[in-house]
Parts: C-alpha cells; sequence; structure tokens
C-alpha cells in the first residue's frame, strides 16, 4: 500500500466549518424541450424547463468522490476496503486510519472512537480513550501499539464502527466541503475540490487550512456567487492547493491535483461525469 499523504493540522479538526454562509441552491440548467402539437393546431412555441444539477451528495457521484479519494490515499478505487487501514506514516501525526485517514495526533480519531462508545459502549476500542486523549496533538503510541493496530482491525469488521468513521466523515469533512461549494456555486468538481483539500488540510487558523486556502484563491478570482467565472475560480482555488501542498516535504508530489484534478477542469467537467481518467503517483485510474 501507497503511503498515505494525509496533512491535517495538528489542531482539533473543525466540527463545522464556521464560514457563515447561508447553503444556496445548486445551480440550475436549462433543458430545452419542444412540445408536440395536436393535429390541426399550430406548432407549440419551444419551452424551457429547469433541472436541478446534481451536487457532490448526489449518491452516484458521492461514490466517485469516494473512489477519487481513495486513489490518492490507498492507490485503490475500493474505499470500503479501508475501514481496517492503520499506519503511522511518520508524518508528526502518529496513526493514521480509515477510510479519511483519521489521525491520533489531530483529534478527529478520538472524536470517531469517543462517537463509536458512546453508540456501542464496551466496543473493542473504548478502553483506548484515556491514551488517545493523551497522544492527541502529537505524534506519540502511548498506550496505543500493536494492541490497538489489531483492535483497530477487528473493530473495522463491525458494521457499527463503519457507520461511525462514516458518519463523522461527512460530519467534519464531506458535508462541510459540500455546504461552501454550494454556497460558492460551483459545481461537483469544485465541490470535490474543496472536500479533497479538507481530507489533507482539516481547518483552523494555519496558513494550509481548508479556509486559508480558499482565502488565498479568492485574492485571485471572484466564485460564480459573486459573478466570477467558475473555471477561472477553481483554476485559482488549485493553485493555491498547490501552493499549501508544497509547503510540507511529504506533499511535494502534488499529482492528485495535478494530474486528476486539473485534468477534469481544462476537460470542463465540471460535473465528474463518467468516463473519468486520471493519475496519482503515476499510476492511472478509470471510472466507466
Amino acid at each position: 500500500m501507497r503511503a498515505r499523504s494525509i496533512a491535517k493540522s495538528l489542531r482539533k479538526p473543525a466540527t463545522g466549518l464556521t464560514l457563515g454562509l447561508v447553503l444556496l441552491a445548486v445551480p440550475a440548467t436549462a433543458v430545452a424541450g419542444t412540445a408536440v402539437a395536436a393535429p390541426g393546431q399550430a406548432p407549440a412555441t419551444a419551452h424551457v424547463t429547469a433541472k436541478a444539477a446534481a451536487g457532490l451528495d448526489d449518491p452516484a457521484k458521492k461514490e466517485i468522490a469516494m473512489q477519487l479519494v481513495s486513489s490518492a490515499e490507498n492507490s485503490s478505487l475500493d474505499w470500503k476496503k479501508q475501514y481496517a487501514y492503520i499506519e503511522d506514516i511518520k508524518d508528526g501525526r502518529g496513526y493514521t486510519a480509515g477510510i479519511i485517514g483519521f489521525c491520533s495526533g489531530t483529534g478527529d480519531m478520538l472524536d470517531l472512537v469517543e462517537l463509536y462508545t458512546q453508540r456501542k459502549p464496551g466496543n473493542v476500542l473504548a478502553k483506548y480513550l484515556p491514551a488517545l486523549r493523551k497522544v492527541n496533538g502529537s505524534d506519540s503510541h502511548a498506550g496505543l501499539g500493536s494492541a490497538f493496530e489489531k483492535d483497530w482491525k477487528k473493530a473495522a469488521q463491525d458494521k457499527d464502527f463503519q457507520k461511525a468513521q462514516n458518519d463523522e466523515r461527512d460530519r467534519v469533512y464531506f458535508n462541510p466541503a459540500v455546504k461552501q461549494g454550494k454556497a460558492d456555486k460551483i459545481g461537483v468538481l469544485g465541490q470535490f475540490a474543496y472536500y479533497d483539500a479538507l481530507v489533507m488540510h482539516g481547518d483552523g487558523s494555519d496558513k494550509t487550512s481548508f479556509s486559508n486556502i480558499r482565502k488565498r484563491a479568492l485574492a485571485k478570482a471572484k466564485t460564480p456567487a459573486q459573478g466570477g467565472d467558475e473555471k477561472a475560480y477553481l483554476d485559482a482555488f488549485l493553485d493555491a492547493r498547490v501552493w499549501a501542498m508544497q509547503q510540507e516535504e511529504a506533499h511535494s508530489d502534488t499529482s492528485r491535483v495535478d494530474t486528476a484534478q486539473r485534468v477534469f477542469l481544462k476537460k470542463g467537467n465540471l460535473n465528474l461525469n463518467p468516463p473519468l481518467d486520471w493519475k496519482v503517483y503515476g499510476d492511472s485510474y478509470h471510472i466507466g
């Protein structure tokens, strides 16, 4: 398995982005149609009906998002196999584990195990909560180690733990990304770019956090909600994202942007419509 590239702040991840924006509707796309005239009548005039475009929260688009992230994080499109994943990738954040790279050093792993224990007291990971609280903010394995790794993999077979991982992924990363993307009136690709940035960088006050990546992009281009061009704004956002990745040696390979998201943008595929072809770390992937 390729080393994962999670780069979340050592601060506790945001439990809900304090972006102060109201969720806006997804932009509508116009679909032209012509009514058929009845015999003996003049042809009906063409009419236009609005059909809402899918957002990243559309089930089919969300599945694509999970596969895209998994290609970068696990060199596999099978993201559901990653519930049991756990290792220390030596990035200063302790253990990285699960479908979204929950880290023992950044607080989101602690939040996950607390949620799991709230829902299922006495689970196999509950006994590690005191240790997880102590190592939060560091790369320490104190009180964890091989026993914790073994029990994480055991817990991963539990549907309740899988659901807890899904729910925390959505609460902390996916839902805030989609909400902000819709507020900015960007489509599926843009919402995914936000999600991928949140997964890697988390959110907070540091210069490489999601909010500050977005602010860096806003200094160069306007969002569609501000009257700007969507492709121009996304190009600026991806530039800012690459800059943020380059601030850490562990992320000097920016292919998850350069040969994936940027490829879709250049093709004008703002809705992430299959077929999709991209590369990450030189490996090729395809969604038909």
